[in-house]
This record gives structure tokens, sequence and C-alpha cells, in this order.
């Protein structure tokens, strides 16, 4: 019978339990550590990393440079171009948000399989429009559809612009965008489908005293076969690189193809301007430089060379006889 607890005992066991919680001796007082739960939605699968984002965002700061640039000189007004956000989102959210009429160019992305998205806001498209042609770039007045004239004004704008937005991929991808046509209804811009996630860019732009936003719409699907090369610690590596490997090739190239003025002074003379006024032709200007003595020959304003003048199959020629270095020259 000594198994069989008494009513203090069983009273003791009760109130221990009651103190401890129900727990075992051994684990009373730990803490279980709680277990931290990251909320999942499959209707927005986050298919762009954050350093993906700071990349693309990094690209298009240089594309808002040279678009000011460009916009300034072809405007012929102060243009400010500013990257706003870079947004990961379904393509649904974006198009859903535009408004009717609008300015859309879809855009071939070559050589990446798709097309992406140049979106400008009606305010902008009509500044720029007014701008061209002649006008002071005044704001818009009334929300309309766009004439045949000025849908043509803006293509060639759009083309150009994409000439400057090579330039800002050149790092990552050599690509050849290529305007494919202009849509003013969001409903017919359907390039991918509402659940598709793309990367937004959004664009301040400034034209004067009007201002606007600009989305550049990148679909994940076309530039998934890049996402590699869509790192920091890519681009920073091909930046640090890039210009020290190629730097001496690049400027000997350019120097090589540079155009530079080379004449030769047969010779001076010193006239009144009465005496020129009544030159005619077949008159005869002595030289102080007889015919069988070198001429002088000037590269820029700088006489490099001596020469002697000729004819070479019908035309007027020079034979280098001697050349001039300085110290410094190799």
């Amino acid at each position: 019978m000594g198994d069989i607890l008494s009513q203090s005992e069983i009273d003791d066991i009760l109130r221990q339990l009651t103190e401890t919680g129900g727990a075992d001796s051994d684990s009373s007082g730990a803490e279980v550590p709680e277990r931290k739960v990251r909320v999942f939605d499959f209707k927005r699968p986050s298919k762009f990393a954050k350093d993906q984002l700071k990349t693309i965002n990094i690209i298009h700061d240089n594309y808002s440079r040279l678009g000011t640039n460009f916009l300034t000189a072809h405007l012929r007004t102060l243009v400010q171009v500013d990257v706003i956000a870079v947004d990961a989102l379904p393509y649904g959210d974006f198009s859903n948000s535009l408004t009717n009429p609008d300015v859309m160019a879809i855009v071939d992305f070559s050589p990446l399989t798709g097309s992406i998205i140049f979106e400008m806001s009606p305010s902008i498209a009509f500044c720029c429009i007014d701008r061209i042609l002649g006008g002071r770039g005044a704001a818009m007045t009334e929300l309309r559809e766009f004439t045949e004239i000025e849908s043509a004004l803006l293509e060639r704008t759009l083309t150009q612009l994409l000439n400057v937005y090579r330039s800002s991929w050149e790092n990552v991808i050599s690509i050849n965008p290529r305007l494919d046509k202009i849509e003013t209804n969001p409903q017919f811009a359907q390039i991918v489908s509402p659940n598709e996630m793309i990367a937004l860019v959004t664009l301040n732009v400034k034209i004067g005293d009007v201002e606007g936003m600009m989305n550049i719409c990148i679909p994940y699907m076309v530039v998934e076969p890049i996402m590699s090369k869509l790192t920091t610690k890519f681009w920073y590596s091909l930046v640090e690189k890039e210009p020290i490997a190629n730097a001496r090739e690049m400027l000997e190239r350019k120097l090589e193809n540079t155009l530079v003025p080379v004449r030769g002074v047969l010779g001076k003379t010193n006239i009144t301007v009465a005496e020129f006024l009544e030159l005619t032709a077949g008159d005869v200007l002595p030289l102080e430089r007889g015919v069988d003595e070198e001429v002088d020959v000037y590269v820029g304003e700088l006489l490099k060379f001596k020469a002697r003048p000729g004819v070479i199959r019908r035309k007027s020629a020079l034979k280098v006889t001697q050349v001039f270095k300085k110290e410094d020259d190799d």
C-alpha cells in the first residue's frame, strides 16, 4: 500500500504543477525560442532581389543624366530627369494605374526576347510637341487624343530616347532597342500577363515649368537570361576593370580617327585693300618664295613639315622633304 498517496501529497503535487505551468522540473524556467514566419504571397512572387533592383536603379541613374542632356538640346530648354523609384510589382497593377489616353511605346528589347514599355504622361508628351513646333512648352489644358502629326513627332522623339537608352545598358549587355509601335489605350498594350512580375522604373521629368512622370516597364521574363549580371558586384567589377584595360586602346583608336586640317602655304605677300578690290582674272601676285623653294606645311596652326609642290594624277600634291619635331616628340 506504499504506492497510495495521501491527500496532503496530492495537494503538494497539484500546487507544484500550478506554479510551473505543467512543465517538467528539468525544463522549468527555460524559454522556448519563437519561430519567425515570413509571409509569402503566391499572387505576387518576389522574383527581383534587392541587389538586382539596385543595379537597375544605377543603370537608370545613368540614363537620367543622358536623357537630361538629350532633351535639353532637343527641346532647346532646360530639362531635368531624375529617378524616383524602382519597384517590383505585377504588370496588372501597373496597367490598371494608367489613364486613357496615354503614351505607351512598345519597344523590342533585342537581342533579349520580349518587349518593354516606355510610358510617358500626356502632360510631358504635349509639352514636348509644343516645344518641337516652336511653342513655349505650355502645360496641357485638356486631355485629348493625339493627331497623326503629333504621333509622328512623338515617335521621332521616343526613337532618339531609345538610342540614348542603349548607352546606359552597355556595361551589362549590348542591346538594340527598337520602337515597334505607340499605343494610347493601355488595354492594347498587354505585353505580358497581368500576374507577371515587372521592374517598374519611375522617372520624374521637368521641362521648364511643366512636370510629369515617365515609367519604364521591364518584365522579369525579358531580363531573366541576364539576371546573374544584374548585381552590384558584377556592375562595379566592370566599372573598375574596363577603363584600366581598354583606356589606352580606346584612346589610340579615337586619336587615329581624328580629322585634322593640313595646309601647304606656297607663299605670302601684302597688298592694299584698293589693289585687292581691283583684282581680276589673269592678274599675277608675286610671292616672297621662289618656285624652286620648299613650302611650309601646317597641321592645324603648327608648322610640322617642309615639302615641294607637284602634281600626281592631275591633282595638286605636296612631297614631304623635312619633318619638324619638338624635344618632347618621339
